[in-house]
């Protein structure tokens, strides 16, 4: 499993993606029509407006899911070594939670969590 792995690597993807490109070329009739260019809601006609401005409060609480799900990606590495480095790693966990609760009632505060 060296450099030349990771080059044939490359080279199938390449290779794969490029294929699909030409087949679909070749295969699909060339044009658009007025239904191709609408977005699409599903299949009901769309009517009215179709870009509406969403709540950012949607966005907000999505961030903040990702922010506090990502940081349990890091609970595993503490898990496997904190036997091994003892009070060290308790107290280090100890800040990082702090670090976390901190930002948690940040956003409690500015109400990035009260759902419309």
């Amino acid at each position: 499993m060296g450099p030349s792995s990771l080059i044939v690597l490359i080279g199938a993807a390449v290779a794969f993606s490029g294929i699909a490109i030409l087949i679909a070329k070749f295969v699909l009739k060339p044009g658009t029509s007025k239904a191709k260019q609408e977005p699409y809601e599903c299949g009901i006609p769309t009517s009215g407006q179709t870009l509406i401005q969403m709540n950012v409060g949607y966005y907000l609480f999505a961030l903040l899911f990702l922010i506090f799900d990502v940081e349990l990606v890091f609970l595993y590495p503490w898990a496997v070594v904190a036997k091994l480095n003892g009070w060290t790693a308790f107290v280090e966990i100890l800040v990082f939670f702090f670090i976390l609760f901190t930002g948690f009632l940040y956003a409690h505060r500015k109400g990035a969590l009260k759902w419309m």
